[in-house]
């Protein structure tokens, strides 16, 4: 009798063992099958953006892992759009310049003066105007585009010395820009004679003369630190510096519905801190720069905005424009 008490004691102890060994396993399988999702952008560890997705990170972490690439590491600049598309990337900053490429239409969100400061760029993506675009990007290219992560207005930054007033004083300067049709034409429509480099690369190139300058905000001249290889910046405020902050379709169609609710509020909530925290650091960058030894100084924006307005409705690129969008955008 004390035997089979034993014997039927230890199989129930052994079924208990199992049984929580089960669940153990169960549990560590539903934790491996948490879908992981690779995020690639160019710009550095050091950027501001680069926290901005450690909170994003953070705030989805109970439905997906992610993994953070930075510094062009994963995909080459405008290489992420494509590798998102063929199913090789989850999540990127994407340049609008390469959703241009594919849709010409989108070249107007990349003009030169269209947007008058971030407040005027988030309100634009939350307008009917913004949902159109965004929506043309997910029907023709299968993104999802969950914000504009503004990085800085672009200035220009200069080694050498000749003073730049007008865009008639930026013939002949050699100003480094992405490669694509539309991040060229910005250089044209500044005056300048744009060269095609990339990111990573434009520190050497102005080391070494290859390039008289590029553009950039500020907070990007000092993470890759150009300001050491610069004598001056000029305050053009061209553009509105902005990526995309993209998941592809893919992804975002396999949520639910409160999945895709509580990731596009942990994208609004991440990127409205870094715009936030983009904004104040250009204030304070100027007097920084000076106490480099740069000269910082303001040229004569209504020349450098009449002749780049005029330079793009002239172009090919404002005959792709929808109708009306110019006027829409104007009036927000």
């Amino acid at each position: 009798m004390a035997f089979a008490h034993s014997r039927r004691s230890f199989m129930i102890s052994s079924a208990a063992a199992v049984a929580a060994t089960s669940i153990g396993a169960s549990g560590i399988a539903r934790a491996q099958t948490k879908p992981v999702l690779r995020f690639s952008a160019v710009f550095s560890e050091q950027d501001i953006r680069a926290e901005m997705m450690k909170r994003f990170a953070s705030a989805v972490s109970g439905d997906f892992t992610m993994q953070l690439y930075y510094g062009g590491n994963l995909f080459k600049q405008g290489t992420e759009l494509v590798a998102l598309q063929r199913g090789n990337l989850e999540m990127g900053n994407i340049a609008p310049q390469d959703v241009s490429n594919q849709i010409p239409e989108w070249s107007i969100m990349t003009a030169a003066y269209l947007f008058r400061d971030v407040a005027h760029l988030q309100k634009v993506f939350a307008s009917d105007v913004g949902h159109q675009m965004k929506q043309m990007a997910e029907d023709k290219l299968g993104i999802r585009i969950l914000a504009p992560t503004y990085f800085g207005s672009r200035q220009v930054g200069l080694r050498t010395k000749k003073k730049i007033n007008t865009p008639a004083d930026m013939a002949g300067i050699k100003l480094r820009m992405p490669g694509g049709d539309a991040w060229q034409f910005l250089g044209q429509a500044l005056g300048a004679n744009p060269v095609p480099m990339a990111y990573p690369e434009v520190y050497t190139g102005l080391q070494t003369g290859a390039i008289d300058g590029q553009d950039n905000p500020l907070p990007n001249v000092q993470n890759m630190k150009f300001y050491e290889v610069s004598s001056q910046i000029v305050l053009t405020s061209h553009l509105v510096g902005f990526d995309l902050l993209t998941v592809s379709s893919k992804v975002w169609k396999a949520m639910d519905a409160a999945k895709q609710k509580a990731f596009q509020a942990a994208a609004d909530a991440a990127v409205g801190w870094s715009n936030a925290e983009h904004a104040k650091k250009e204030m304070e960058l100027v007097d920084f720069f000076k106490k480099q030894g740069l000269e910082v100084y303001t040229p004569d924006l209504a020349a450098f905005r009449d002749f780049a307005q005029k330079k793009y409705l002239a172009s090919d690129l404002a005959k792709s424009w929808p109708p009306g969008m110019l006027a829409k955008i104007n009036a927000l």
